[in-house]
């Protein structure tokens, strides 16, 4: 996935901020701020982003942010961004949802709060390409128009990593690879079949350049989401399946194996 985006505040310190979170994600690629009403329409109008962070609850009342932007995208956009609230606020939640907005984030945004929201928002879209178009119910509001259907994409291929070393170009299937280990300024790759490559790329190269299902759960560890097979939260590992291997993760990436957690159990899943 890959998100064009612009953030709407009039307060430059916590665009800023937002801007910083978001610069964490490879998927997230910036366009700009606007501080106000008429520059953040302008900017959307001119740019088309895919995403938009709005602050709705504005400090400067004459900057004139509110709800009634999203509004007035729908009579000049055949498809409007996803929006993404960003607030100091929670009274404003409620009518927010009726807005249809993508997110509700409460000041400070944190890289938990985005990673959460980017995993929704792409889960939505791959539901809503799953379904026919004949079947498709569109959504009933009395506050804003009924939402065009979303741009269609082709298929996504599963990404390739190419491992380039003096001529020699190794390809592995993304979908093959179990975990990364550090192993000081290179990364040690290991495949679902056991094999072992080394890249000479740190491990926070390939957090900034990969995104879900791999997912940063220690200072030397990122794990396909995928491979996992068990987590136990009292001993703090994770276990590769059909193998006897355990990842430790350790308590400052322990809200990304609750995401791991919650995105699991959010499929076809029973609990018993």
């Amino acid at each position: 996935m890959n998100y064009s985006y612009i953030i709407i505040d009039d307060n430059q310190e916590n665009a800023l901020e937002t801007k910083a979170i978001a610069d964490g994600f490879s998927e997230l690629s910036y366009l700009g701020i606007a501080s106000d009403y008429d520059e953040g329409l302008n900017l959307i109008l001119e740019h088309k982003p895919k995403l938009i962070f709005l602050e709705i609850e504005p400090a400067n009342k004459k900057s004139n942010l509110s709800l009634a932007l999203i509004s007035e995208l729908y009579r000049y956009l055949n498809v409007v961004p996803k929006i993404i609230v960003t607030t100091s606020k929670k009274e404003l939640a409620f009518e927010a949802i009726q807005y249809e907005v993508a997110d509700y984030f409460i000041k400070p945004v944190t890289r938990i709060d985005m990673m959460k929201s980017l995993l929704k928002i792409e889960k939505s879209k791959t539901n809503d390409q799953s379904i026919p178009s004949s079947s498709k119910v569109e959504p009933k509001t009395d506050i804003v128009p009924k939402v065009a259907k979303p741009e269609t994409s082709s298929i996504i291929e599963p990404l390739i990593l190419c491992i380039k070393s003096y001529g020699d170009y190794r390809y592995i299937d993304t979908r093959d690879i179990a975990y990364f280990q550090a192993d000081n300024n290179s990364t040690d790759i290991h495949l679902n079949n056991g094999e072992m490559i080394t890249a000479f790329k740190t491990l926070k190269h390939f957090e900034g350049v990969l995104s879900y299902p791999f997912v940063r759960i220690h200072n030397s560890y990122i794990v396909n989401s995928s491979c996992i097979s068990r987590i136990h939260t009292g001993n703090s590992v994770c276990y590769i399946k059909n193998t006897a291997i355990k990842l430790p993760f350790s308590k400052s990436y322990k809200g990304n194996v609750d995401i791991i957690i919650a995105e699991i159990s959010s499929g076809n899943y029973l609990e018993i």
